[in-house]
């Protein structure tokens, strides 16, 4: 895994009220908030950012958001800016996730507007690309992944000192039980590392880190792990409860 230092990061998507995420919040810093072997991320409700902000303050856990808006400030009701989210204490924060383009109609040019807005407000993007079960039984696997790489980063600065995390994510995978086999996951994941070396270069290539995201769970993870282009985990439901989620850190263990 040349030099990337895997990146373990828990999506909480609508779960969790402020007493929860505070409580699931202390029970994982009491588990892996001395972990230095994996970077951790978690990333609940924007309602929760704040008080989970500070639960986790002083541990090697960092905080991520699942979304965010391109403006920073305006007559935008009920969305929240990069700013906003920096200011609750995020270091990352998740764009482009499956569910955001299902069922919110996001688009790789709106990915491509947030990705920007993320990093002027110094945020680490956690993009995420994928393709459906359609996609993968007829063929277009390479090409959907193609596509939400090349208009998700168009026109960026991307650069080895600050670069974006990928997360690959096969939609048929999320929250099925299904997961991708490792020579899947592999080869998508060996294809996307291949387009940001011809669109960005080698250097950044072998530093940017790409996650698998789908079904993840402690059964699955030392075996996605060990293959050479997967550099950590983007995990959904098993993030939810501290004792499942803390196994899939330790996964070296």
């Amino acid at each position: 895994m040349a030099s990337r230092k895997p990146l373990i990061a828990g999506n909480w998507k609508m779960f969790k009220t402020c007493p929860e995420a505070e409580t699931t919040s202390r029970q994982l810093v009491e588990r892996v908030g001395d972990v230095s072997s994996v970077d951790i991320m978690i990333a609940p409700p924007f309602t929760a950012l704040a008080v989970v902000s500070k639960a986790i303050e002083g541990s090697s856990m960092e905080l991520g958001a699942q979304n965010l808006y391109w403006e920073k400030e305006g007559a935008f009701t009920g969305e929240v800016s990069a700013p906003m989210i920096a200011s609750a204490g995020c270091r990352y924060v998740i764009i482009g996730h499956s569910e955001r383009r299902q069922f919110f109609g996001e688009t790789d040019a709106g990915v491509n507007k947030k990705i920007q807005a993320a990093f002027e407000a110094s945020l680490i993007p956690v993009v995420c690309v994928g393709e459906t079960e359609p996609e993968r039984d007829s063929g277009k696997t390479f090409s959907v992944l193609d596509k939400q790489i090349q208009e998700g980063l168009k026109d960026l600065n991307l650069n080895t000192s600050n670069p974006p995390v990928i997360a690959y994510e096969p939609v048929w995978a999320i929250g099925t039980g299904k997961t991708a086999q490792p020579e899947q996951a592999q080869e998508a994941h060996a294809y996307i590392r291949k387009l940001i070396s011809q669109g960005f270069g080698d250097e950044l290539a072998s530093a940017i880190r790409i996650l698998y995201g789908g079904s993840v769970k402690p059964g699955n993870i030392a075996e996605l792990m060990a293959l050479p282009d997967i550099d950590g985990a983007l995990v959904g439901g098993a993030s939810l409860k501290p004792e499942t989620f803390s196994e899939i850190i330790h996964y070296r263990t």
